[in-house]
């Protein structure tokens, strides 16, 4: 049985409702040190999100696309319930709960590079919310549309607060024009509510293609006007940290230049998940852990 906590947060409402500002600092007080430098940590406050050049070496990058093409060509992965593949070409589009499937991106989610980052942010010891694995193929890899991963994880999964933090190793270059993920710098300080009743099961189509719980064209025409966009890019081996707010998506891949990642999120043991917000029952343990044991 879970205790409920108040909701600072409605969304799946019946009619729009006006942005809320952010309750929650992006950068948590009583912060440890870490490998962020001060500036850094500043601008990621700021924008919601930084950069890390080459996070790992090129030996690092060659062993972790070799595991990647291995689980994609493992027949039993690909049945497994964890593996969602696209609409039409039914090609592997993700594989989540990748860090118990996999021992070396276990190993990656316990590394102090990632790990210490994480600690710094939310000022807390973390656990793993969700990890997994992403796939764009060239010439048909499909986009996300714009969302905050908050609001998905407070109205389906019960993440009361905005204290987590996602990070995006690429595994291939990111080029501006091979469907990379686009943000809004500093639009992670308003919430931006989302209409309409979360169906039952409703994980079951928006990790191929959400449709509910992604904002007004009207609010992210403000949104974007009001903080711009910018893109991640990189070589192989660099990194993303974004904050569960953060305003994101992706465009469409029709370059022959593939891209793949690894993706985890590590929320505070302060911040554990209640019953859903917004849902009838919480997504599936592989997609929102509920085993909040600190890592490392």
């Amino acid at each position: 049985m879970t205790i409920a906590v108040e909701d600072r947060y409605p969304t799946r409402t019946a009619a729009p409702t006006a942005p809320i500002p952010r309750a929650e600092p992006a950068v948590w007080s009583g912060s440890p040190r870490g490998p962020i430098d001060d500036t850094t940590l500043d601008s990621y406050d700021a924008k919601g999100f930084l950069t890390v050049d080459q996070l790992l070496g090129p030996k690092e990058v060659a062993a972790f696309q070799s595991e990647l093409a291995r689980l994609r060509s493992d027949e039993s992965v690909r049945a497994d319930e964890r593996t969602v593949v696209e609409k039409q070409s039914q090609d592997v589009r993700s594989i989540f709960d990748v860090h118990r499937i996999s021992g070396l991106i276990a190993e990656l989610a316990a590394d102090p590079r990632v790990l210490d980052r994480a600690r710094q942010i939310l000022g807390s010891e973390v656990y793993v919310h969700q990890s997994r694995v992403n796939f764009m193929p060239g010439f048909t890899g499909k986009g996300f549309y714009w969302h905050s991963d908050f609001e998905t994880w407070h109205a389906e999964d019960g993440m009361p607060l905005m204290r987590a933090v996602s990070i995006s190793i690429a595994l291939t270059d990111n080029y501006p024009f091979n469907g990379g993920l686009m943000l809004m710098p500093g639009a992670h300080r308003t919430f931006v509510p989302c209409t309409g009743a979360t169906p039952s099961d409703h994980y079951k189509e928006s990790l191929k293609e959400q449709e509910i719980g992604v904002p007004a064209q009207a609010a992210l025409t403000d949104l974007a006007t009001r903080h711009g966009i910018e893109q991640f890019t990189g070589e192989a081996g660099s990194a993303l940290m974004f904050d569960s707010n953060s305003m994101h998506g992706s465009g469409s891949n029709i370059t022959p230049f593939p891209r793949s990642n690894i993706f985890m999120v590590f929320n505070s043991v302060d911040n554990a998940l209640t019953d859903p917000f917004a849902a009838d029952s919480p997504r599936p343990e592989f997609i929102a852990s509920r085993d909040f044991t600190p890592l490392g």
